[in-house]
């Protein structure tokens, strides 16, 4: 009975011991809602979107994610889920890019903070293949991880959007 009690004892002991260590671990861990991780993921995308409408066109390689899943919600062609930043590229973005005169430039913006979330409202302008302007309004929810995007939902005006791609033809390739 003595045994029985004493391999109780030391079973409890380390129970304890290891659940400790474990709790020790998990508060050491990084938590996207800390407000240090919400202010920095903030910051990252709010200056990436500055270069943006400065003139810059690296934001999709500074924020996005090599792997990320990028949704966009509506219906028609355009709307679906895109896995990897290469597909989104290829399959939504470039086949706008490639029908616009001047590049698309954020021209307002509204960003936002909550936990592992960054949510920005912005407003694109661009001048079409066909001297039309191109005005679209945009909300990406963008799920952040160390500083890059996961996973993206984004809403816009598709109608918009693929206005321009049946009106302007696909250049052709030289």
């Amino acid at each position: 009975m003595t045994s029985l009690r004493s391999t109780h004892h030391i079973f409890s002991l380390v129970l304890c011991a290891s659940l400790a260590c474990c709790a020790t671990s998990a508060s050491a861990i990084v938590e996207p809602s800390q407000p240090a991780v919400v202010a920095d993921n903030k910051a990252v995308v709010a200056a990436a979107f500055d270069r943006w409408a400065a003139g810059g066109s690296d934001f999709f390689n500074e924020v996005v994610a090599p792997n990320v899943v990028w949704t966009i919600e509506g219906s028609g062609p355009y709307a679906g889920t895109y896995h990897g930043r290469d597909d989104l590229m290829k399959r939504a973005v470039r086949p706008l890019t490639v029908r616009l005169k001047t590049p698309i430039r954020p021209v307002s913006r509204q960003v936002w903070a909550d936990g592992g979330y960054v949510i920005v409202h912005w407003t694109g302008e661009a001048v079409a293949g066909d001297g039309k302007p191109y005005l679209n309004r945009y909300v990406w929810i963008l799920r952040m991880e160390n500083a890059r995007a996961i996973e993206v939902t984004a809403f816009l005006d598709l109608r918009a959007f693929e206005d321009v791609l049946q009106r302007v033809p696909q250049p052709e390739k030289t």
